[in-house]
């Protein structure tokens, strides 16, 4: 078990690699590895809104046959 606990995560085959290339890898690893947080939850759009079955209801008084044909 004491072997397991000490195998690098990260190993540099190519010995031409700068530090700055190395900790970039370093940092991009890291960022991913990171990554713990749920995906956001996607907004619904609205042709799939359930309140667009819901029928609106409608203005009585004058004018109120014009006004049913209108969007709101």
């Amino acid at each position: 078990m004491a072997d397991e606990e000490n195998v690098p995560l990260l190993r540099i085959v190519n010995t031409d690699a700068t530090p700055e290339e190395i900790a970039a890898l370093v940092a991009v690893f890291s960022a991913l590895g990171s990554a713990t947080q749920d995906a956001p939850e996607r907004p619904r759009p609205a042709w799939n809104d359930p309140a667009r079955g819901v029928r609106p209801s409608h203005r009585s008084g004058a004018g109120a046959w014009r006004a049913s044909g209108l969007p709101r």
